[in-house]
């Protein structure tokens, strides 16, 4: 799988746990506090791992073009 892909793949993942994150605090004000802790945890583990995606891509990309031979 690409860069691009599994970074849209983890976008859209990202997306949806923000969704259901916002939807307990707003609608479910006695949720488990742990199970929001998780989901909380999840989405954070997925935003590091974009950022990871996005530097690897850049890294591999900046070789291509030859701006590492400096």
């Amino acid at each position: 799988m690409s860069y691009r892909a599994r970074i849209k793949q983890l976008e859209e993942m990202h997306q949806s746990l923000h969704k259901q994150i916002d939807n307990m605090e707003r609608n479910h004000p006695h949720v488990e506090v742990e199970k929001l802790a998780n989901l909380k945890k999840q989405k954070l583990q997925i935003k590091d791992e974009i950022s990871k995606l996005n530097r690897l891509q850049w890294e591999e990309e900046t070789q291509r073009v030859g701006y590492g031979d400096e």
